[in-house]
Parts: structure tokens; C-alpha cells; sequence
């Protein structure tokens, strides 16, 4: 109808490396964090998460109505790629609302072993033009994190080019 809006709420994220932080996360107000495993992540620096830790992430914050993406975002070398598929089932059956990639071979087998699982892309494959947008969108990928440099006016660019869900730091890496 029209005089309606299409003005979208955006989900706030943030980053969750340990229980602690994701209960601060989650009374503070976030509607989604995003976390890591012991394996397959990139959050080095961060607590990160075994596999009882992700059961009792993903519960705590669906309990409080909050997301969780977990981030599979290693650039993989083969013998990465040993334990991904059962890892992979894991987070789809704990209830993981889904995964951040980068590595194209995690994503497509991904895509094959939990196809039902949305998959966003992470920061480090640095988005920064609507063509590789459009790239990574035809691969099936649900949201795009795009790149930290960019200025408002490319992420409107970038917005007009793909209908797919575009993620943005705001503050801080």
C-alpha cells in the first residue's frame, strides 16, 4: 500500500568469544552474535568455543530470542577439510542459525552436506565492488559481509547491484 515504508531494522551482531561475552552480548541488547569453535575459525585471539560450549551458546541465546552464526571462515588446507563434514552436521544439529565462510571449498561443501543451513560470507573474503557482490550471491550464499573500507556510498552501490542480506561493521574490528 502505498505512504507504507520499507525501512528495515537492522539485526545489531556482535561478536561473542566467550560465554561470558555472549551473556553480555545478549543482555545488552544484541539480536544475533556470532562465535567460534575450537576448530575452523579465524577468531584466534578470542576463547572460542568446544563442542559443549556451542550446545550451551546456541541454547542460552535462543532461550533469550538471539541468533547465533558461527564462523567456519579458515582459508582450509586439505587435511582441514578431515573433520568439516561432521563438524558441519553438528552445528546444523545444534541449532546454529547458520554459518560465516570464506573458503570456497567449505562453502560448497557446505552447501551439499546442510544445504538447509544459511551460509554468509566472511569479512575476509573482502567484498568491496557490486560484481563480486553479485558473485558470491549466485553462490548461494544468504548475507554478504562486505568489506571493512568501504565508504556509505559503495555499500549503496553495492546495495543496488544484489538483493542479498548485506552485513556492515559499524564500529570497531
Amino acid at each position: 500500500p502505498t505512504g507504507q515504508s520499507s525501512f528495515h531494522i537492522p539485526e545489531l551482531l556482535a561478536p561473542a568469544g566467550s560465554f561470558d561475552k555472549l551473556t553480555m552480548a545478549i543482555h545488552y541488547g544484541a539480536d544475533a552474535v556470532y562465535l567460534g569453535g575450537q576448530e575452523y575459525s579465524l577468531r584466534a585471539r578470542a576463547a572460542n568455543f568446544s563442542e559443549e560450549g556451542l550446545r550451551q551458546a546456541v541454547r542460552y541465546a535462543h532461550d533469550h530470542g538471539v541468533k547465533v552464526y558461527v564462523t567456519v571462515n579458515i582459508f582450509a588446507h586439505n587435511r582441514d577439510l578431515d573433520h568439516l563434514e561432521p563438524y558441519l552436521v553438528l552445528l546444523r544439529d545444534i541449532g546454529a542459525d547458520g554459518c560465516i565462510v570464506s573458503d570456497p571449498g567449505i562453502l560448497a561443501i557446505a552447501r551439499t552436506v546442510v544445504p538447509e543451513l544459511p551460509l554468509h560470507l566472511s569479512t575476509q573474503a573482502n567484498v568491496t565492488n557490486s560484481a563480486s557482490a553479485r558473485f558470491w550471491a549466485e553462490q548461494g550464499l544468504n548475507r554478504l559481509n562486505l568489506a571493512r573500507e568501504l565508504g556509505l556510498e559503495e555499500i549503496h552501490a553495492i546495495r543496488a547491484a544484489t538483493g542479498v542480506e548485506l552485513e556492515v561493521f559499524v564500529h570497531g574490528a
